[in-house]
């Protein structure tokens, strides 16, 4: 699967969920970007396995990141051109302070 399909798939993910759609198939849409066969190197060394493993599922990962952060900025530049009360960044502040307060 390509970056740009990966970041599509985010992008439906995020959508889907707005729909109202089940977190099921939400969860199947993610899921397919994840590999579900690996290459890893014929060693006995377990470290060098983790390694390969771990390249092989950073790439996806990275552009479902990307994806839902490109989603999120275009969202988010559209919302603070609506010249609305609560700026963007003040509800990401004001967000992360309560997640703050709700670990302690």
């Amino acid at each position: 699967m390509t970056e740009n399909e990966i970041q599509l798939k985010a992008i439906a993910a995020l959508t889907a969920l707005r729909g109202g759609v089940g977190t099921e198939y939400v969860s199947g849409l993610l899921g397919e970007v994840i590999p579900t066969q690996f290459l890893v190197p014929d060693t006995e060394d377990p470290a060098e396995v983790g390694v390969a493993v771990l390249d092989q599922l950073s790439e996806p990962l990275s552009a479902l990141i990307n994806g839902l952060l490109l989603a999120f900025e275009t969202v988010a530049e559209a919302y603070d051109r609506t010249d609305p009360e609560t700026p963007t960044d003040a509800i990401l502040q004001a967000l992360a302070l309560s997640i703050a307060r709700s670990t302690d």
